[in-house]
Formats: C-alpha cells, structure tokens, sequence
C-alpha cells in the first residue's frame, strides 16, 4: 500500500482537480471536509428534516424508490426502507473492481456529499472520510452498473460498509467483514436516516473515477507512443524532416504539433538519422505508419485533451436526485443520465486502438527483411535457428484485435430496466471498464515497440542513435540484455512495460525535451 504518512490531505470544498481524485485513488492521500462544507451539510439537512416532518410525501424522503415511488412510506419504517434500499442495490456481480477505482468513486461521492446539495447528515459524510482515511476499501464488483440513476449497484456497495455491512479489504489488503473492519479503527457504522440511501447511490462517481484515471494514464501513454516512434523512425532509417514546424503549421492541430516536436526532439543529434540525409539515399517518402505518426497520436492528444473538458465538467457537479437547492426545495432531475460521460470513454478507446495500431505496423516493418533496409529478418541473431522478435509482434497484434473491439461504443446499448421506469440508460460503466482494458493493451503494445526498437538501434551499430533514444535503449538494458541468440521474451516484454508503468522511461527522456 503507499506510504501515506507524507501525503498532503485533500480538503473537500468545491470542485475537485483531477490531480486530486488520482491522489486519494493511487496515492492513499488522506481526506477532510472542509468548514464551509461542514455548514452547507447541516443547513441541507435541515430541510430535508423538515419536509420528513412535514405531511406531503416527497420522493426519497417518505416515499418508496424508482417504481415503487407512488407508495408513501411512514415514519416508522423509514429507517428499514434506506438500509433495504442498500441491500436490494448491492447487487453487483464478478470479480472485484480495483482498489484505486473504488477509491476514486469514494471520495468524488463524498465530494458530492459535501456540496450540500444531497441532504445527507454530516455523520454520514464523514464516517464515508472515515473509510477513506483508513484505507478500508469495500468489495464493488465488477458488473451492475448500468450508468444511470447513478452507478447504483457499485455505490450500494459502498453505502452497505459504511452500515458494517458486506466485505471489504482493509489496510494490509485482507478481505474482511465490514463491521470487522470498521470495529478495528474505531468507526461506527451508521444507520441511515430519510433521503440519505438515495444520496449515496445517484451519481457518475465509478465511470467519472475510470475516466480520470485514464486520462492520467494516456497523458504518459501518448508521451510513450512519440519516444518509441522516434526510436522506430531512426532503426529503419526514416527522415526527420516531416516533423519540421513548419509542415506542422500548415494544419495547426495542437496536438499534431506537440508530438511532431517531441519526435523531431527525440531525433535530434542522430548518428543513424545523418547518415542517410545525403544525395545517396534513393527514398522518396517514407512509410506512413513512420510519416504520419504526429498527426496520429495528435489527434490522440486533442481526444484526450476533449474528454478532460468533459471530467473537469463533471468534477464541479453536484449529481443527486431528488437535489436539495439552496432554497429548500427537493426537486427531482436527470443529471445522474451518464451520457456525457460515456460518450467521451468510448470516443478516447478509438485513439487507443488506433495509436496502438500505429505502433504495431511500425514494429512490424523493422522484423520484415524486405522494408526494414538491412536489418536481419526478426531482428534475429541466426534467421532459420533463431526467430528473434517474430512472436512478440504476434502478442502485439492480438492485443491490436483485441482493442479494435473494445472500441464499439457501449454508450449506444441502452437497456430499459425498473419496470421501462428507467427506460433509457447510459452503460458508462461498461464504457468505462473497456477503457481501462484498453488501456492496458496499449501500455503492452508500446512495451514491445520499445523492445524491439531498442534492438534494431543496437543492430545498426557503429552508427550511434540520438542522445534522447540512446537513452531509452540504455534504460532497457539495465533490466533487457541486448542483441543475441533467442532468450525467453516473455520477461523482457514484462520488463519493457514496467519501465513504462513506473515512468522510468518517460523520466528518463525528459531532459531532452522542452515540455
């Protein structure tokens, strides 16, 4: 688990940054509602206490949920109707979600609770900090969210532990009862009160945390996808004029530009891209998959840079219903319709596939003896003993598959459930899990890119790469030997990813560059 005892605590006051949600997710920061969201949690609840009092049944306050919200519900099995509502809706299914995405979906949840807008007691947000800050981390599973009303059967499961109820893992990574777990730190479960079932379960919280989560990832990926391109453009002897800034301006999208210059900067100082610049070399154009890497992973970069408007958006709301106004009035509403934010985690899982495609067609050329301009076939040490790299584009194609399909959207399968009450529903969730599977099938694709590019460099010796390159490949062989006879691949591919995960790579190529 990360060390916390350094983290900066994250104060609950407003719109969240997306740093933020990725600091409490991965890095275990601490949480604490701020003064201010202390009073707009008391003021909210006095009018919803108020109209529990009161006479008129009002939804999710004295009245059943979805369907069933014509019955009205006496005071006396208020308490009974949240603590089912909990129950009946922690009905997830398969495997367990991520520790960093159950922790990301908790605190934007308690971000909600805080603005005041939910009606929520302050108890109950902040025995939900609680759980945060103790690193207990509820069982939500994968499957049961239909990205409407909320993320409902994911957050069910998160409202069930702060009732001591249902499994949970703890600080060592134990899965625990929750009451076991709540009982260890000193925290009282709580019984939920009128309207306080609703407000922990109507929200995008899952796939917005997915989302953020995946844009920090993509921010290094992208950055990966220009250094192995680099490295590829110069093992199979390609030009560094297309990425000249004056070919970028004719056709100024921004992120076209920034990776343009992040691989001309790569490239720079290149023994290997010098030696073919002259009269001698007879190649006109060079391959697209080579040529027009900065107009595909730009167009990656502005789709990203997109879905960040949209998770910012999304940051700074306050996604309940029915919601509580500042006058007092609880009206009911839509905003819990997950369609903004599905729609952008299908839209970035294209790039995805695409970019990682990109890369696959570049790693193949280089094992191709008939386009990588004489380096041997496969990268091997004896073609015909030896298969070199052969197999290793097979994996990268697999994935490649794998990711073409992952990029039909999920948003567009809308299902009808609760009776046709929610006859119309955003899958963000789905769209949202797919994302991460894609994300991870391009961080292997870029992982063997890398492997194989740092190989065909060290081939084309005594020519020496670029400093920026010659670094990457220098990285790699601290965990990778270089050229020879077939080794087992599949360690050194997992080796190549880690340096990627880890931001070894990317911390590593920094100094070359002006970002």
């Amino acid at each position: 688990m990360p060390d916390t005892a350094y983290m900066p605590t994250v104060e609950l006051d407003g719109p969240l940054t997306r740093e933020r949600v990725v600091a409490v997710a991965r890095g275990g920061a601490p949480v604490r509602l701020s003064a201010a969201a202390e009073k707009r949690l008391a003021a909210a609840r006095r009018h919803v206490d108020a109209l529990a009092a009161g006479t008129v049944p009002t939804y999710g306050v004295s009245t059943g949920f979805g369907a069933l919200a014509i019955r009205p519900i006496p005071p006396d099995r208020r308490v009974a109707l949240q603590r089912s509502l909990i129950r009946s809706h922690a009905a997830g299914a398969g495997a367990a979600m991520e520790r960093e995405v159950v922790r990301a979906l908790m605190v934007l949840r308690l971000r909600t609770l805080a603005s005041g807008h939910t009606g929520v007691r302050p108890v109950t947000a902040h025995t939900l900090a609680a759980l945060i800050n103790a690193d207990i981390t509820p069982i939500v599973h994968e499957f049961g969210s239909l990205g409407c009303s909320g993320d409902l059967a994911p957050l069910a499961a998160v409202a069930l532990a702060l009732m001591g109820e249902g499994q949970v893992t703890d600080a060592s990574g134990a899965v625990v009862s929750a009451g076991t777990a709540l009982r260890a730190k000193g925290i009282e479960p709580v019984v939920l009160a009128e309207k306080e079932g609703l407000a922990l379960t109507n929200g995008t919280d899952g796939m917005l945390g997915m989302l953020v989560l995946a844009l920090e990832d993509l921010h290094r990926l992208l950055d990966i996808a220009d250094v192995t391109a680099a490295m590829s453009v110069e093992a199979l002897l390609g030009t560094d004029r297309v990425f000249a800034d004056d070919l970028q301006a004719l056709r100024p999208h921004p992120g076209q530009a920034r990776s343009a210059a992040r691989i001309a900067a790569l490239l720079a100082g290149s023994e290997i891209v010098a030696s073919h610049r002259g009269p001698d070399c007879n190649r006109v154009q060079d391959a697209y998959s080579l040529r027009c890497a900065p107009q595909v992973h730009g167009a990656a970069r502005d789709t990203v840079a997109h879905a960040e408007t949209v998770a910012d958006r999304e940051l700074a709301s306050d996604i309940d219903n029915p919601v509580v106004l500042d006058d007092g009035r609880l009206e009911s509403n839509g905003n819990f319709h997950g369609a903004p934010v599905a729609y952008v985690l299908d839209f970035l899982a294209i790039p995805v596939a695409d970019v990682a495609s990109m890369a696959e067609r570049r790693t193949d050329r280089m094992l191709d003896v008939a386009r990588s301009h004489g380096l041997p076939a496969f990268l091997a040490d004896d073609p015909g003993v030896d298969s070199g790299h052969m197999i290793a584009q097979y994996t990268q194609a697999a994935i490649v598959s794998e990711l073409k399909r992952l990029a039909v959207p999920a948003s567009v399968d809308s299902i009808p459930s609760s009776a046709m009450q929610e006859d119309h529903v955003s899958m963000g969730w789905s769209a949202a899990r797919k994302l991460r599977t894609a994300v991870d099938g391009l961080t292997r694709v870029l992982a063997i890119e890398y492997l194989t590019a740092a190989r065909a460099l060290d081939l084309r010796a005594p020519l020496r790469p670029g400093p920026a390159t010659a670094a990457a490949v220098a990285l790699l062989r601290t965990m990778v030997d270089g050229p020879g006879p077939d080794r087992h691949l599949a360690p050194e591919i997992a080796a190549a990813e880690s340096l990627i995960r880890s931001g070894a790579l990317s911390h590593t190529v920094a100094p070359y560059l002006d970002d």
